[in-house]
């Protein structure tokens, strides 16, 4: 063959357009040859024409009328106008703006007026799918009342309304109730859609009431709403009726499979019934369905952890002897829940079993088995697993050693506590923390027990202010503050430093002595520290001031404590208000905030007692506040003898306040230096 032809040479297009060409409003006028004479065209004014009607179809920006006086630099409106890559109204949108100076006014409106014809386009008109959407778009901005409102919208365009929100079941059913008063009937489809909503949201009874409508419409069942109504009343636990609806399924439908059943035991077991879930395994074998590993799996996993381990392993011997692959999750659960009965063998036979399985035991597993051995003070055994944990190098943490560390400080093992230690020093383990978490625990044994072991670790260097906030606050809680207070005097002496905890332990130590100055000391130094002292710890010093007659100083730090922490104690907010209702100095009110105080919960202390004091000897009156704690004695909230302690405290800060009063009014009248001068002495406030 010859070869083919090649094409003709192309013409050099040449750069410069030589000789003149017809200009137009974005191509200048051209004259001359290399070097060009360039003028822009002009706009010429147009004669007036009357207007008529506008068509946005036959509408091009590119032929509009220019201003006449343009801005001096093209804005980026007039970029995006001109740009094809916009839509013709979105272009006709930002042209308004642009003749207009980009200036909000009555013409831009007259403008934007001619796009409201909208739905009079030439092949447009509103369909399900629009009003769907635009729902839709309402439900994902949140403005769920709007779309509510679509069925309204849709009827007086003559569209029956078909508007539904699975997320909100009660909204779908209101927006059903609208569909029946509108005479719309739903499909099967729609219906399984508006007893799923309510059904997931807890509102079975709802959805059964929607169920009987769908009956009353002459529709027939799918298998989709037979187990929506199935699954509905295994949640509620109305497992008589879910069996009388299965009935109904296997009659009319079908029989349900092994995935409807799996479901249906999934549901059950976070639910704790167990006793429905073995009852649909029994309705799964009078349908001769076969189960597979998801529900034996299921149902084993949910037994062990619902404590009924024996019937769970009898599942798995029914599973392993049908040949199925058994997870090694189901034998972990096993395990666990045979731990917790003190059931080591077993527990050991089946970690035997998953080895020979071909699989390898997790780190949970193995801890379950250290934590069933320490439980049978078989310590070394447990002390040899841990070791097997290392050398499958699965990087033990604090659950695997907690209890051996226990067992040894409870046994006085000190020797092999710290053997253990320094393996756990070298296994990366943070061990001043898991030793503050391990003394965490042992105080429960005692914290004479606690304190003890806590004496060797500080001789090896183990100390930390965590775990001397530990002891203090176990030793204050039995009653031994002066020992608490000895561990404090001690941490300071060491390099460690106190605290906002320590010092909230040190204030509750102090108080319970009776020592409230150096208790508000400690508070100071909280306060210093730029931190907020414990509830507790505010409220201890609080009732303390008030026993000492410091009732001023006391009603401080209870609006001290509610300005700084959020949940302060309930009795500190009723405070304020018995302080606020002694305003009034009617007995009558401060007893109704008192007994509604009793109402919550809260009880009578001093506190409120001196709130009642602080009130009245401010706002009101010495016989008005003598009645209020008459009522108390009368219905047996208070003793005789409180009684006589808060009327003395009641004198004593009524005088007091009355002398600072007079003594505030020398000082402002200037009298001071001339009842000095006649013999007049002032103590210091």
């Amino acid at each position: 063959m010859p070869p083919p032809a090649s094409p003709p040479p192309k013409a050099n297009k040449p750069y410069f357009f030589y000789g003149h060409r017809t200009p137009s409003q974005n191509r200048p006028t051209v004259r001359g040859g290399l070097f060009s004479n360039r003028q822009t065209l002009k706009p010429h004014k147009t004669p007036s024409k009357l207007s008529i009607p506008f068509d946005i179809h036959k509408w091009d920006p590119h032929f509009l009328p220019q201003n006449p006086s343009p801005p001096p630099s093209p804005s980026p409106s007039f970029s995006f106008s001109s740009s094809p890559r916009l839509s013709p109204i979105a272009r006709f949108i930002i042209d308004a703006f642009r003749k207009n100076r980009h200036t909000w006014g009555p013409s831009v409106v007259s403008e934007l007026n001619k796009l409201r014809r909208a739905g009079k386009q030439k092949g447009f008109h509103h369909n399900f799918a629009s009003y769907n959407a635009f729902a839709y778009c309402l439900n994902r901005s949140n403005r769920f009342r709007a779309a509510d409102q679509l069925p309204e919208l849709m009827d007086s365009q003559g569209k029956p309304p078909m508007h539904s929100d699975a997320n909100r079941g009660l909204r779908v059913y209101y927006v059903y109730e609208k569909m029946k008063k509108f005479g719309v009937k739903p499909r099967v489809f729609l219906y399984n859609r508006v007893m799923d909503a309510l059904v997931k949201t807890d509102h079975l009874d709802l959805a059964l009431s929607v169920y009987d409508d769908f009956r009353e419409d002459g529709l027939v069942e799918e298998a989709v709403t037979f187990m929506i109504l199935i699954k509905g009343l295994c949640k509620a636990g109305r497992i008589d009726e879910m069996l009388e609806v299965l009935e109904r399924m296997r009659v009319n439908l079908c029989k349900p499979d092994v995935f409807a059943y799996t479901a249906l035991v999934r549901m059950l077991v976070p639910e704790g019934n167990l006793d429905g879930c073995l009852r649909v395994w029994e309705e799964m074998k009078k349908d001769k369905v076969q189960a597979d590993v998801m529900a034996y799996a299921t149902i084993i996993i949910g037994l062990s952890k619902g404590g009924r381990v024996e019937e769970g392993y009898e599942f798995f011997k029914e599973m392993k002897s049908k040949g199925h692959l058994i997870d090694r999750a189901i034998y972990g659960s096993l395990i666990e829940s045979f731990v917790a009965e003190k059931k080591i063998g077993v527990a050991f036979d089946l970690l035997k079993d998953l080895v020979n399985s071909g699989y390898r035991a997790d780190l949970e597993i193995y801890n379950s088995l250290i934590e069933g051995l320490c439980n049978v003070n078989k310590i070394e055994k447990a002390y040899k697993l841990f070791q097997v944990t290392i050398k499958e190098g699965l990087e033990p943490n604090f659950l695997s050693v907690k209890l051996l560390l226990l067992c040894y400080a409870k046994a006085k093992k000190m020797e092999e506590l710290f053997k253990l230690l320094k393996q756990m020093e070298k296994l990366g383990f943070p061990v001043i923390d898991d030793l503050a978490k391990f003394l965490s625990l042992l105080v429960k044994e005692g914290p004479l027990v606690a304190l003890e072991a806590f004496t060797h670790l500080k001789a090896k260097g183990y100390i930390s202010v965590e775990m001397y906030n530990i002891l203090m606050d176990s030793l204050h809680k039995v009653g031994e503050m002066k020992k608490a207070l000895l561990l404090f005097d001690e941490m300071n002496a060491s390099n460690l430093k106190p605290d906002s905890f320590t010092y909230s332990i040190t204030i509750l130590c102090h108080v319970d002595l009776g020592k409230i100055q150096e208790a508000c000391e400690y508070h100071n130094k909280i306060i210093e520290m730029s931190c907020i002292p414990s509830v507790a710890a505010y409220s201890s010093l609080a009732k303390g001031l008030c026993k000492i007659g410091e009732i001023d100083a006391g009603m401080m730090l209870v609006r001290d404590c509610l300005a700084n922490i959020d949940s302060g104690p309930m009795e500190f907010k009723y405070s304020l208000t018995i302080i606020h209702s002694c305003k009034s100095n009617d007995a009558e009110k401060v007893i109704e905030v008192l007994n509604e105080m009793m109402q919550q919960g809260c009880p009578l202390d001093i506190v409120a007692c001196a709130a009642v004091i602080s009130g009245m000897s401010k706002h009101g009156t010495i016989e008005e506040a003598r009645k209020v704690f008459s009522n108390l004695r009368d219905r047996r909230l208070l003793t005789e003898a409180d009684t006589i302690v808060y009327d003395e405290l009641l004198i004593s800060h009524t005088k007091q306040r009355t002398a600072d009063l007079v003594l505030s009014g020398i000082k402002l009248f200037g009298l001071e230096s001339k009842l000095k001068s006649k013999g007049f002495k002032f103590l210091p406030s």
